[in-house]
């Protein structure tokens, strides 16, 4: 009997078999940026790739191994998408009202319907920079992570930071008995504060600290979209996030929020919508990455036209300013060498339709094998995670997709993924 309990006791806490994953590939980018490879095969387990191999491999030299045939389709590293707000694609009025009468049960049921959209669409990693809504996003990030629910690996900022009335100002738009019970633990108006800013963020466990340093697009005030912090302010919140070892990403359009943040030792700008030739010394002298989320112009296309008086007139205005120079920064920028990250914004536009940026990024500059480099390595590089993410090389993580055609020649084939795996595990066969 003891010799029965003692097996019985081995087979318990032995270690679950890992069964061998061949994915045979008609076309593999497998180092972005590198050529293409031409027929190929990835041996894959547990959840990581373990060798890449010339030709097509079956389960005669990996016995047992399951294939998967994507002989007739290009395969490349799952995207990365470095600007999302998961919890919700509704904007306007819409979504001010949505902000006072759904709950935090309601937004976490939201934001996994749209992790799910994203990790269809082929994107595999996102940083979803700030939302809020009662740490939900925080809390989908570690669900995803124990293989609870579907979605993409989620870097998150949980709740972004600006000054008062700032883009961050939950209350901005709302009748002043709503604004009493809006949290401000996110707004800052002194070096003290704004260090206390992030020390909260920090203690919620972020992995990214998100500021921002100019107005905002979609806030509800009349104050514009230049500068609308203090330099005290900006340092203390960039250097507090450096302090706790957290990358610092910046919300800034006007020229001279780019150029304060970056001075001070920003890691990357989202939407930079005004740069100018200040901005490209700063981006070079400190190696900070640009997100320009060009897609934003898309989401504002589609609510005006399905509904004319779908925003208020403070931000209609900076929308239409916005549809005007979308693409200018991003044209000087590749003019002069500055690292670009993907990032779409996705919320401003639909959760599910990242890919449509990189046809914006081809419009306004670069090429296909550049829009696709930030995507990939230049996006991994940017969250900290080469060496998870963002190429298909021995020891890292499983995340691939497949396309019909060849995306270096037309990246419109992004737009309709074929197949994903994620992290090892398969999220989409068509």
């Amino acid at each position: 009997m003891r010799l029965l309990a003692s097996a019985l006791l081995c087979l318990a806490t032995a270690p679950a078999f890992a069964q061998t994953v061949l994915v045979q590939a008609g076309h593999l980018l497998d180092r972005p940026g590198q050529p293409m490879r031409g027929p190929s095969t990835l041996v894959i387990r547990d959840d990581k790739v373990v060798a890449v191999h010339e030709g097509f491999v079956g389960a005669e030299r990996y016995p047992g191994a399951r294939v998967i045939d994507q002989r007739q389709r290009y395969v490349l590293p799952g995207l990365i998408d470095s600007h999302v707000h998961l919890t919700s694609d509704r904007g306007g009025a819409e979504g001010q009202l949505a902000w006072v009468t759904q709950n935090a049960a309601a937004w976490a049921y939201e934001a996994e319907m749209n992790a799910g959209k994203t990790v269809n669409a082929g994107f595999t990693t996102v940083r979803n920079l700030g939302d809020g809504k009662e740490g939900v996003t925080l809390a989908l990030r570690d669900a995803v992570a124990r293989g609870w629910v579907r979605g993409p690996r989620i870097l998150d900022a949980g709740e972004a930071i600006s000054t008062t009335s700032g883009h961050m100002d939950g209350r901005l738009g709302y009748a002043d008995w709503v604004q009493q019970g809006v949290e401000t633990h996110n707004l800052c108006d002194s070096a003290e504060s704004c260090r206390h800013a992030v020390r909260v963020q920090v203690g919620r466990g972020v992995d990214v600290i998100k500021i921002a340093t100019t107005g905002g697009v979609n806030s509800v005030v009349g104050a514009g979209l230049k500068r609308q912090m203090f330099e005290d302010e900006a340092r203390a919140l960039i250097d507090t996030a450096h302090l706790y070892g957290k990358k610092v990403a910046v919300h800034a359009h006007g020229e001279d929020g780019v150029n304060l943040a970056l001075a001070l030792g920003a890691d990357s700008i989202e939407h930079g919508t005004m740069l100018d030739e200040e901005s490209v010394k700063l981006f070079k002298k400190s190696g900070a990455y640009y997100v320009p989320t060009l897609s934003t112009i898309n989401g504002y296309k589609e609510r005006l036209a399905a509904n004319p008086n779908a925003f208020a007139p403070a931000v209609l205005a900076k929308i239409k300013w916005r549809l005007d120079v979308t693409g200018k920064s991003l044209e000087l920028a590749m003019k002069h060498g500055v690292k670009i990250a993907f990032g779409t914004d996705a919320g401003v536009s639909k959760h599910g339709r990242n890919a449509d940026e990189f046809e914006l990024m081809v419009e306004h500059g670069m090429t296909p094998t550049q829009a696709i480099e930030a995507a990939t390595t230049n996006a991994a590089a940017l969250l900290g995670i080469s060496q998870l993410a963002g190429s298909l090389e021995t020891g890292k993580s499983a995340d691939l997709i497949a396309v019909d055609g060849d995306p270096t020649r037309d990246v419109r084939v992004l737009k309709s993924v074929r197949f994903v795996m994620a992290a090892g595990k398969v999220a989409k066969d068509m």
